[in-house]
């Protein structure tokens, strides 16, 4: 599940985005004034924070400017109207990830938010992301899109290494050793093989988990 702030003060705008995310399997709480969001970051940091430039109480560059000295990995996108460049490189300037300009598809904020998500590769260190994979550490659960997918231990073991180190590629030898070996399991390479094409299958085959031919795996966005 993707944790989202959403810091809007228009009302109905605020509850058609939380209503449309929500049946995306995310949980959004919104916010009215920037230090309201302010406050509540103070104590527990979201996945991915949505930021609508004309507050009430000020413009959204100053809290990007704060977010980005405490939280330099925290994703940010902010939402703005249509011709204002001036704040489009004011946000880029104080740390804004990425941006929507309004009237927006609601479909086309969920993409957008995905993507700057498998950019980061993980959020808060608990949850980790390639293309509709999501590995939640805290709950020690998989997701293909959001469909939660049953593995065994040795196939989540599996997925977390590669997800981990998503972008190198990881030989067979180094998987056998740090998933089998280091509990005191001796096993052979095929039941590498063989873990690997059940965890496949379950996943749907996702082109993110590659083989490299003579080597091992990799793990990687395929758009």
């Amino acid at each position: 599940m993707i944790d989202v702030y959403y810091a809007e003060d228009d009302e109905v705008i605020a509850q058609s985005v939380k209503e449309y995310l929500e049946q995306q399997n995310c949980k959004v709480t919104v916010f009215g004034t920037i230090n309201d969001i302010r406050k509540a970051l103070g104590s527990h940091l979201p996945s991915i924070l949505l930021l609508d430039w004309n507050m009430p109480d000020g413009q959204g560059n100053k809290l990007c400017r704060l977010v980005r000295e405490k939280w330099t990995d925290l994703p940010i996108i902010f939402l703005t109207v249509r011709g204002d460049s001036h704040d489009i490189i004011a946000g880029f300037q104080n740390g804004t990830d990425d941006y929507v300009v309004k009237p927006f598809e609601l479909a086309i904020l969920y993409s957008r938010m995905l993507a700057l998500l498998r950019r980061a590769g993980k959020t808060n260190g608990t949850k980790l992301f390639c293309d509709n994979l999501t590995l939640d550490k805290e709950k020690m659960a998989v997701y293909y899109e959001q469909e939660e997918i049953q593995v065994s231990q040795p196939e989540y073991q599996l997925l977390l290494l590669m997800m981990e180190n998503k972008g190198k590629t990881i030989t067979r030898q180094q998987l056998l050793e740090q998933i089998w070996d280091s509990n005191g399991n001796y096993v052979n390479d095929n039941t590498l093989t063989v873990t690997m094409k059940r965890l496949r299958e379950k996943l749907h085959n996702p082109p993110c988990l590659k083989t490299i031919r003579s080597f091992g795996y990799r793990m990687e966005d395929s758009v």
